[in-house]
């Protein structure tokens, strides 16, 4: 109710729904094709988790931001690698929140590079694992063949929580090049948006876990 009251507050925003628990929420989320859908991961029945897969899924233009209380929830990890494209603090303000929204609904991602790397360190080896990444020969995960010496370098830069400013910084590049570089790189993987190739980058070796 209350993140209701504040987003119908808002003259850019629209609630076209609500659910009680995960099975409700997908089936609410294909009936009324919402552009941005705001889920828990911690409900009756189907979890935030599953209903986030399944609705990214079945509607691949709708965006899923997760709900979380950051230092207690462990599975906001595993919902990022279901596909959502970010979380909020349950405790955010009414701007955070909003602003959030309008970012996720522009195709980028909610959080910061910086503190996906945080969650990442802090839940994901106690997460279970999709099984062993496959290697090529030479040890690399092949997903990560299509992408130039120069694109492993800024996707490992974003994956260690850097800003495009800062990414330009480390490689003298401009902010735009930094920018372009960022969009080949989920053109050519396949990603979504930041917090995606941050999954990935970590999943596949690239950055570890230290």
């Amino acid at each position: 109710m209350g993140f209701r009251l504040v987003l119908e507050a808002e003259d850019d925003i629209v609630v076209v729904g609500e659910a009680g628990d995960g099975e409700q929420g997908v089936q609410q989320a294909l009936a009324l094709r919402p552009d941005v859908v705001l889920m828990d991961v911690r409900m009756p029945g189907t979890n935030g988790i599953e209903a986030t897969g399944r609705i990214v899924s079945a509607l691949p233009g709708c965006r899923v931001v997760i709900l979380t209380t950051f230092d207690l929830d462990e599975y906001a990890f595993a919902a990022l690698r279901a596909g959502a494209s970010g979380f909020l603090l349950k405790d955010a303000r009414p701007a955070e929140l909003t602003a959030a929204i309008r970012t996720v609904a522009t195709g980028d991602a909610v959080v910061s590079p910086r503190v996906t790397r945080r969650l990442l360190e802090l839940f994901a080896g106690d997460l279970p694992a999709r099984g062993d990444a496959p290697r090529a020969a030479d040890g690399v995960d092949p997903r990560l063949t299509a992408l130039t010496p120069r694109e492993l370098e800024v996707l490992t830069a974003v994956a260690e929580g850097l800003s495009n400013a800062e990414i330009a910084g480390r490689f003298v590049l401009s902010e735009a090049t930094v920018k372009t570089h960022v969009g080949r790189i989920l053109g050519k993987l396949d990603l979504r948006d930041r917090v995606q190739a941050v999954v990935l980058a970590y999943e596949s070796g690239l950055v570890g876990r230290d």
